[in-house]
């Protein structure tokens, strides 16, 4: 599906058409997670746990960052 950017307000956003929405079971004021991926950006709903999880991911890949490029060798 495609979607286009627009101005909204003074920042950028996309539109969700309604039928994705729904098929999403997204209503206005739900969140979404962005999640990057080596095809690209994957949104989910927003989970909180898995948020959480996330974060704690990102700060073990910056502060074992060494480790981890000698472990991928």
């Amino acid at each position: 599906m495609k979607l286009k950017i627009t101005t909204i307000g003074n920042s950028a956003g996309v539109i969700l058409p309604r039928e994705l929405l729904a098929r999403l079971r997204l209503e206005k004021g739900d969140e979404l997670f962005a999640l990057e991926t080596p095809d690209g950006l994957r949104l989910t709903t927003y989970d909180p746990t898995l948020a959480q999880q996330m974060e704690v991911a990102e700060e073990v890949m910056r502060k074992r960052r060494t480790l981890l490029r000698k472990l991928a060798q």
